[in-house]
């Protein structure tokens, strides 16, 4: 399959990929002993994405990719870190990856203990805490309309994933601005298998 070079056709060819995901119709493409060797001494991910660790939402799955087309990067919450800035910057720099799809999902345990921790003024113990502070602006900004709800909490979480990034790194900032790639935030359903976009950064055609 030829490999995407732009922010729009790499977008389409992981909502295409989605779709047969959600219809049962997977290709289970890229998955022979015969793609491991070919990977063997190089890779050209057409896309990477930022998601969430939870065991619900693999991102090869979701989008019916195989081994070698996406560069994957997961914490809890997505939440921004040094080390995901540098990973997305690899991906961006050294891989000339077009698009970055920092992928948000419904009911997501890490957005749930930081409403947790927000609503009882509490605060986690151990590494929790830094995911806990890392999401919790996210609560306070969608909260800031008095009908927001959980899933209001979780887009808003993914929107401050994708502008914080393009905010901390220049090296992405300066892809974004040249055109070269771009970051699309969308939300995955745990029930219906789907992925919808939320919010980009950066030129994609018909978002």
């Amino acid at each position: 399959m030829q490999i995407a070079t732009t922010p729009e056709t790499a977008l389409a060819r992981l909502l295409r990929g989605n779709a047969r995901y959600v219809a049962g119709e997977n290709l289970n493409e890229h998955q022979a002993p015969s793609r491991r060797a070919e990977l063997a001494g190089q890779q050209n991910p057409f896309a990477q994405v930022f998601g969430c660790s939870d065991s619900r939402v693999p991102a090869e799955v979701v989008f019916d990719q195989g081994l070698g087309d996406l560069f994957v990067i997961r914490n809890a919450g997505h939440i921004v870190d040094p080390s995901v800035l540098g990973s997305v910057e690899f991906g961006v720099d050294a891989l000339r990856i077009p698009l970055t799809l920092v992928l948000g999902h419904t009911s997501c345990g890490a957005v749930g203990a930081t409403i947790k921790a927000v609503d009882t003024h509490s605060t986690p113990s151990g590494y929790l805490r830094d995911v806990v502070e890392r999401i919790a602006p996210a609560v306070f900004e969608a909260r800031r309309d008095p009908e927001a709800g959980y899933q209001d909490i979780v887009i808003e979480n993914v929107r401050q994933t994708v502008t914080a990034i393009r905010e901390k790194s220049a090296a992405v900032d300066r892809a974004i601005t040249e055109g070269r790639t771009a970051i699309v935030g969308a939300l995955y359903n745990l029930e219906e298998g789907t992925v919808t976009p939320v919010h980009t950064e950066g030129q994609v055609d018909g978002l």
